[in-house]
């Protein structure tokens, strides 16, 4: 589970509804169903309008990628496999990864390692490899997107919402205490709009853009280090290169563990 995902959005609520208490509103101003059904229903049928339904079938598994923990390999683990396997492809030639393929959970990195076995050249390796990765960024942009849009439209809801409250209200202004709950419950449905637009929608499309952007860097790196070992470089220049994608802390401490462990040395 991403516990940043579970505690942003039990804060969001505290401090939603608590605010409220403290301002003297009442919780009671949310038993709203006109607010909700303008604000909910409205905004989920404006994404519907504005996407495709192939993209719109992905939104349960995007939800469960907000509140599901990212599991990707360790970046450390990374640089020290394509490091013992350049080792092993400069004493050995680069059919002694062939076995070694088999043993890869990753499909990307198993595909790329596979192309580099095969006798496929550096620029053809690239190519693919980095349209995959374009590919794949697109969906999760466009998975992102939804919720963005979702976020835009929920604000300006609010404001329809309210609109139509004070429609409503100003209908009959003989009983000034109606007509003061009656505004007051107009600016229900603008107060959810603003809550969801900016505190869930947002941020939920922010979540799913940070998750891509920490994979689509892990992969450029997995490139890099299969053409770095097609190219016979040696082990150490590997690390070296490859800890470049690496925050300066991550990177002495990965080198750190390397000149540990003893790797790196040229063969």
């Amino acid at each position: 589970m991403d516990l940043s995902s579970v505690v942003g959005l039990i804060l969001a609520f505290i401090a939603l509804l608590a605010g409220m208490v403290f301002k003297g509103a009442g919780l009671h101003v949310l038993i709203n169903p006109a607010a909700f059904l303008i604000i909910i229903v409205g905004t989920v049928a404006a994404v519907t309008i504005a996407f495709p339904m192939n993209e719109l079938k992905r939104v349960p598994k995007l939800f469960k990628l907000i509140f599901k923990e990212q599991k990707l390999q360790s970046d450390g683990e990374i640089i020290q496999l394509f490091s013992q396997w350049a080792d092993l492809a400069r004493r050995e030639g680069l059919l002694a990864l062939e076995g070694k393929a088999g043993d890869v959970d990753d499909l990307f990195l198993k595909n790329g390692l596979t192309l580099a076995i095969d006798g496929q050249n550096a620029d053809y390796i690239r190519d693919v490899l980095t349209e995959e990765v374009e590919a794949m960024e697109e969906r999760h942009l466009s998975g992102a997107l939804i919720f963005t849009q979702a976020g835009t439209y929920a604000p300006t809801l609010g404001v329809l919402g309210a609109v139509i409250g004070l429609i409503a209200a100003l209908k009959d202004l003989n009983d000034i205490d109606k007509l003061g709950y009656a505004i007051s419950a107009a600016f229900v449905a603008t107060l959810l709009g603003i809550f969801t637009g900016y505190v869930l929608w947002h941020p939920f499309a922010n979540k799913l853009k940070r998750k891509s952007k920490q994979e689509v860097r892990q992969k450029m790196m997995m490139i890099e280090g299969i053409l770095s070992v097609l190219e016979g470089e040696a082990p150490r220049v590997i690390e070296q290169k490859l800890s470049s994608y690496l925050s300066l802390e991550e990177r002495q401490k990965i080198m750190g563990e390397s000149g540990a462990d003893g790797l790196g040395k040229e063969a």
